[in-house]
């Protein structure tokens, strides 16, 4: 999967930050330090160990780079930000049954939003998943590259016999 510049100048995503609203009854925010436990053990349990590393270290930040989605049934996504290095974006996910509802829109524009607070011009997003969902929503471009950039040589877990 390739790896995505998206300008946090852009028209796109200015579209994107003015438009992105969560559904009704859901709720964008960061999460308290007391909740790290909740989130990191919903990332895991929904997704994967490294994306719940990288939840851990979102958490280290001051501010944190992580924002959560809510509603009364609890946590219903989640996406950070200048975690795997500075500038990027993700990991972000939604729980299967929340998918389709606007959530991830909301999430991606509240980070956009919050990276370019910070100072960042630009965002990458790495190893990305759902491309054109990236290009359409944020104006994302391909960075061409022959190799896996930042998660070249990555260590991974191998599934145990």
């Amino acid at each position: 999967m390739p790896d995505l510049l998206v300008s946090l100048y852009s028209k796109e995503v200015e579209t994107l930050t003015s438009k992105a609203v969560a559904p009704s009854g859901v709720v964008i925010r960061a999460p308290l330090a007391p909740e790290l436990h909740i989130v990191r053990d919903w990332v895991l349990a929904q997704f994967s160990e490294n994306w719940a590393s990288e939840v851990m270290v979102a958490f280290s930040r001051q501010p944190v780079s992580c924002l959560i989605a809510v509603n009364q049934a609890g946590l219903q996504g989640f996406a950070c930000y200048d975690v795997t290095a500075r500038g990027f974006f993700g990991p972000t996910g939604v729980a299967p049954e929340a998918r389709g509802k606007g959530i991830g829109v909301a999430l991606l524009a509240a980070c956009l939003q919050s990276m370019k607070a910070l100072g960042h011009a630009y965002a990458f997003i790495g190893d990305a998943g759902p491309v054109d969902f990236y290009v359409r929503s944020a104006g994302a471009i391909v960075i061409p590259a022959s190799d896996r950039g930042i998660y070249e040589g990555m260590l991974r877990t191998t599934a145990k016999t």
